[in-house]
């Protein structure tokens, strides 16, 4: 009982975060649902809420989308995805946490310390295949593409609108791939169910807050949040083997 209310609060955060910026469901609930749930079990119930709210945000704000950039990050994605099911299936879990946290703190390191790439069809591409690779193989496509695009000089709501997109497509995907080579539990899909109340309230409460709360000052607070979880999966993983 503890689990499902600490996994419901995960979420609730999550979810908020995703409806105010487009990014962020996956980038914070992956790595906390690890400290409640088993690996391949957190993976695939941050993918299956990531897809609901794909599907519930995304009929509002398609006039937004910048499809060429959606098309180019398809593409990519749809070459990387089968190289990350490969991790997902054969890695050792342990190995799997302590992949999950780098990847957050190497991206979250790079973000604050201001690194910046020139956008160009050819790197939208490369960028889509990376974030492709991280979704099917740890749940994530957050990471690449908040380096990638940060500073690029996107409209926020063109931003939002765009991943989200693009989040839908590459996390079907990702959980077709999963389901196909090793399929999901009832458990799991009925934990991700149970989680969707939780999820709507996050959504609902960023719609809000989206016009509101400054940008930075949100971002602020969940790359602390980022930094923090990325140190304690890979520590406590490491202390724990």
């Amino acid at each position: 009982m503890a689990d499902l209310l600490i996994a419901n609060i995960i979420v609730v955060v999550a979810a908020l975060l995703q409806a105010c910026t487009g990014f962020g469901f996956s980038v914070l609930a992956t790595p906390f649902l690890l400290l409640v749930y088993p690996v391949g079990e957190a993976i695939q119930i941050n993918i299956v809420l990531s897809i609901l709210i794909s599907l519930v945000m995304l009929p509002k704000v398609m006039g937004d989308i910048d499809r060429p950039l959606v098309k180019r990050l398809v593409l990519g994605s749809s070459l990387g995805a089968p190289f990350g099911i490969v991790i997902y299936l054969f890695a050792n879990p342990d190995y799997l946490k302590v992949a999950i946290g780098l990847t957050v703190l190497t991206f979250t390191g790079l973000i604050l310390c201001k690194y910046r790439l020139a956008r160009t069809p050819a790197r939208d591409s490369v960028a889509g295949g990376l974030s492709g690779a991280l979704t099917s193989g740890l749940g994530m496509p957050g990471p690449p593409l908040l380096l990638y695009f940060a500073g690029a000089g996107i409209p926020p709501t063109v931003l939002r609108a765009t991943t989200l997109a693009y989040f839908l497509f590459i996390y079907s995907i990702s959980l077709g791939l999963q389901i196909a080579t090793s399929p999901a539990s009832t458990g799991t899909m009925l934990t991700a169910l149970s989680l969707t109340p939780a999820t709507a309230i996050g959504i609902v409460a960023g719609q809000v807050l989206f016009s509101r709360i400054s940008h930075g000052l949100f971002m602020g607070i969940a790359y602390g949040l980022l930094l923090l979880t990325g140190t304690y999966l890979v520590v406590a993983t490491l202390l724990g083997g």
